[in-house]
């Protein structure tokens, strides 16, 4: 009949499926494969395209490996380099801080203490606030307190309005309060206002600290010493007993050197131990990140280990805390 087109008989679908293409004789040209395959049972393995000895070229995938898509082929392995999770800090993560282990509770020592009764030195390191450079707003001060193998022991904050802070600058009366790796708040150190117009001998005129741990609980008291030439201080228990002498060089600044606090009995012939502000080049010149090392024996009374390490507050509040210059107006 004219204006039919004869067609082909039709084949059975297995026979088109065992059928294989020739090759493209194109070199260049990219494998044919399906791109809507859908993962079934395995068959039988595909041998590599013509034109592509050894394998697929780089960037394409095989048909038998549908389920992933490799961003790059990996060099000399089989296997893909994958992100391990933990082991690179994501941006909004902070360094992770070692802690000293935990040491178990002792009878006779104040709750927190237990850490100051396995250690004969201590390192204070406050941190470096920018932002009162840039700003000259006096912002709360922090401390780090390590052991000799950089673990983490305490963390110091002060607690005090921003009213406070900028109005008395360094005469300001502060709250530091001391806690452990788990948070809590095992001691704190209160300093009062003080008026420095009275007469420097004037007892209502001379600096004092207040340690109490746990906190409401005062074991003692740090009082300053009206002395021409040097720096003195007492270490008081809670009764205001004096039990040791603090005694500071004739010059507290220490430009270019460590400034050295010996802490003596109350003779002042045994040297107990020493608070030695660490000279740290220009950073101790023009800000506020002083680094205090803390030495006392290591049988020494737990409770007097905790006054000398209040102590140092006491000193660095009042020779080495410099306020933000205040801008003229």
């Amino acid at each position: 009949m004219s204006g039919v087109v004869p067609t082909a008989p039709e084949q059975p679908a297995g026979e088109m499926e065992n059928q294989t293409k020739a090759p493209d004789p194109r070199p260049d040209a990219p494998p044919e494969y399906n791109s809507h395959f859908l993962p079934g049972p395995p068959g039988t393995a595909v041998p590599p395209p013509t034109g592509y000895p050894g394998g697929l070229p780089m960037g394409y995938y095989s048909p038998q490996q549908p389920s992933t898509f490799p961003l790059y082929q990996p060099v000399g392995g089989t296997h893909p380099v994958r992100y391990q999770p933990g082991k690179y800090p994501m941006p909004n993560q902070s360094v992770p801080i070692t802690w000293m282990p935990g040491p178990t509770p002792m009878a006779n020592c104040p709750p927190g203490l237990e850490y100051l009764v396995q250690l004969d030195n201590i390192h204070v390191l406050q941190h470096f606030e920018p932002l009162e450079m840039m700003t000259c707003f006096e912002t709360n001060n922090r401390y780090d307190i390590k052991n000799n193998s950089d673990q983490m022991v305490y963390i110091v904050t002060e607690d005090t309005d921003d009213f406070t802070r900028n109005a008395y600058r360094t005469l300001r009366p502060f709250v530091l309060r001391v806690t452990d790796c788990m948070g809590r708040e095992i001691m704190t150190m209160q300093r009062p206002f003080r008026c420095t117009c009275c007469c420097f001998c004037c007892p209502s005129a001379r600096q004092e600290l207040e340690v109490q741990c746990p906190p409401g609980v005062t074991i003692g008291f740090v009082a300053e010493h009206w002395n021409l030439c040097r720096a003195v201080y007492s270490i008081q228990n809670e009764k205001k007993e004096n039990v040791m002498r603090v005694r500071g060089p004739c010059s507290t600044y220490g430009c270019g050197s460590d400034s050295v606090f010996e802490v003596k009995s109350l003779d002042g012939v045994s040297n107990i131990g020493s608070i030695i502000r660490k000279w740290n080049g220009l950073l101790s010149a023009m800000a506020d990140a002083d680094h205090f090392d803390i030495h006392f024996p290591l049988d020494l009374d737990v409770k007097m280990k905790a006054m000398i390490f209040g102590a140092c507050f006491l000193i660095d509040f009042m020779y080495f805390e410099r306020s933000p210059p205040q801008r003229s107006r």
